[in-house]
Formats: C-alpha cells, structure tokens, sequence
C-alpha cells in the first residue's frame, strides 16, 4: 500500500506552524528533503508529505525546541552517521535487528565488535523483510550482498526484490519513475532507502 500523504496547506492548518517555520526547519535539516513531495494537481504542482512521519517529526520539534536552539536540534535529526557505530546488544535492544539476522550478518562478514550505520541499515533492512515474510533466508543473503556491493553508490532510491518462474533476484535502482517488467516476473517487495534510513535514525535517537 502507498504512503497515505498530507498537503501542504492541510500540514500547516493541522499542526498550526507557518510556512516560514516549515521551510526553516527543512533548510535546517531537521525535516528531510525527501519527505517534500511534489504532485501534480488540478490546480498545478502543489507540495505534500508523509503524513505519519512529517506529524511525527513535527511533534518531536515542538516538544524539543524549548529546551534546544535550531542547531543543536539539527544535530539530533541529522546526526554525523559515519561515525556512529553500535555493540551488538545495543542494536538488540534498541529494536533495530534481532539475534539470528545479526547472525546471518555476520556469517557474510568477519567478526565484529561495533557495527557503522551503514551495517545497521542493511541489518534493520534485512530484519524488516525476513520479519515480513517475503523472502526466506537464502534470499536474505542475496540482499546483504546487493546493498554491500551499491550502497556507497547510491544511497537512496529503493531496492527490489522479484521473482520470476521461482527464480529470485534482487536489485536496488537509483530512480523509480518508470520501471517495467515483463509481465510474468512478480515484484515480492519494494524498500525505500530513505525511509529505512529515517525509520533507522529514529531508533538511534
């Protein structure tokens, strides 16, 4: 199912914020790029959101801007992620992967004391689709490979996971406007890696 959004105009009268506060905390950082999307409508290109994250976020800002300035909020939202890393009992318990996926992680991998938020993300992302059932651990296997080998080259977009005639494979595309398959091939599962990357970095907060 599609992400249900929230208008621009119905944002800014549900959450009693200005326009100006809007757009000063997106110059801030403290609201994604990725979350202002821009749709056409019968009155030409209005912007709309993900409405369960952007009222998320903007609840948190509410609640946080009376004790930290613009800056320090920013560095909150936006933390430095290449130089967080995690022991594995705190990625247990902070939600973001559970025992056997960090295993299987690992088996792909040497040994490791503290994992980088790149490893965190392709383990959260790995526990999300073996949780879900779409794919078994096999197919897992294929994932991590995949995001190892093209996450420093992309880092956004979405990776894919399809079948066809039982045959499995996966593959992360860098824009997703217009893909087509041929029509016997089933797309298993899709995952925004933006959406990861944020659903990540507020388990880490």
């Amino acid at each position: 199912m599609s992400e249900e959004l929230i208008s621009k105009k119905d944002l800014l009268e549900l959450t009693n914020i200005s326009y100006g506060q809007l757009y000063r905390w997106k110059r801030k950082n403290l609201i994604p790029e990725e979350w202002f999307i821009r749709k056409s409508t019968f009155t030409g290109q209005e912007t709309f959101f993900p409405k369960e994250k952007i009222l998320e976020r903007i609840e948190k800002i509410q609640t946080m801007k009376e004790n930290l300035s613009l800056d320090e909020l920013a560095d909150v939202f936006s933390p430095n992620l290449s130089e967080l890393s995690l022991e594995e009992g705190e990625i247990i318990q902070k939600g973001i992967a559970s025992q056997p996926v960090l295993n299987i992680f690992k088996e792909l991998n040497q040994e490791m004391k503290k994992f980088s938020f790149e490893q965190m993300l392709s383990i959260y992302i790995l526990e999300k689709l073996l949780r879900s059932g779409d794919i078994n651990l096999d197919e897992g296997k294929m994932v991590l490979h995949v995001m190892n080998d093209y996450y420093h080259s992309i880092k956004s977009g979405e990776l894919f996971f399809i079948r066809k005639l039982g045959i499995s494979s996966c593959f992360v595309v860098s824009s997703v406007d217009d893909i087509y398959f041929e029509k016997s091939t089933k797309i298993v599962t899709r995952v925004s890696l933006t959406n990861c990357m944020e659903e990540l970095k507020s388990k880490l907060l």
